[in-house]
């Protein structure tokens, strides 16, 4: 009997688990929306609104928790300066999922989970930075 053992193991070891949900979390810090299997982005999203709400909290133990299950300092540093005061006057549903039909190759159900007024130019800025960062050591 699985009593009182709540989320989904998603067919993964708990590290596999971990690792995924702590790189999910900062590529939908970093891109402000992802698209993920409708899963996948039922169980990040509870994972999020906690970082959200530790960067409201905005002290220095605050940002070593998220620095711990993030991984990423640059994307922390996002979180906690440009996220946690969009959402300073909010309390919790920072995030939105919305169902995206169904996968073609294995029909599983997908998702676009993203930030409640989310920053547009936010998805693929870090890309079309890096092209043309690329571009112009190219010409030079």
């Amino acid at each position: 009997m699985r009593h009182q053992k709540a989320g989904r193991k998603l067919n993964r070891t708990a590290s596999h688990r971990k690792a995924m949900f702590a790189n999910m979390a900062a590529s939908l810090i970093l891109h402000e929306q992802i698209v993920t299997t409708l899963p996948k982005a039922k169980e990040i999203r509870p994972i999020v609104e906690k970082l959200v709400t530790l960067g409201k909290r905005g002290d220095l133990h605050a940002r070593r928790q998220a620095i711990s299950q993030i991984r990423d300092v640059a994307v922390v540093a996002k979180l906690f300066d440009a996220i946690a005061t969009r959402y300073a006057t909010r309390n919790g549903g920072y995030l939105r999922i919305m169902k995206a039909g169904y996968r073609q190759g294995d029909n599983a159900a997908m998702a676009v989970i993203e930030f409640v007024e989310r920053d547009v130019d936010a998805k693929g800025a870090a890309d079309k930075a890096r092209v043309a960062a690329e571009v112009e050591a190219e010409a030079a």
